[in-house]
């Protein structure tokens, strides 16, 4: 997919250096493929594992932190 989408925008820069009339609407629709497909189903293969969770801050992550501050 990421290949896809590198290819059409390539595709899009070479039609906007070509002035062609559909330059515009070829980028537009890399863009929104670019946010609304690509981007939602790497995010959601990344971190459907729970892998997520190790990033995320909670009372007990924070209290480790700032007691192990004044040891260093």
């Amino acid at each position: 997919m990421f290949v896809v989408f590198c290819v059409w925008m390539l595709v899009g820069g070479y039609l906007i250096q070509t002035d062609h009339k559909k330059a515009q609407l070829v980028m537009g629709l890399g863009v929104l493929y670019l946010a609304f497909i690509f981007m939602p189903s790497f995010i959601y293969h990344r971190y459907k594992d729970g892998k997520y969770k190790k990033y995320i801050l909670n009372d007990e992550k924070l209290r480790n932190a700032f007691s192990q501050q004044g040891k260093k």
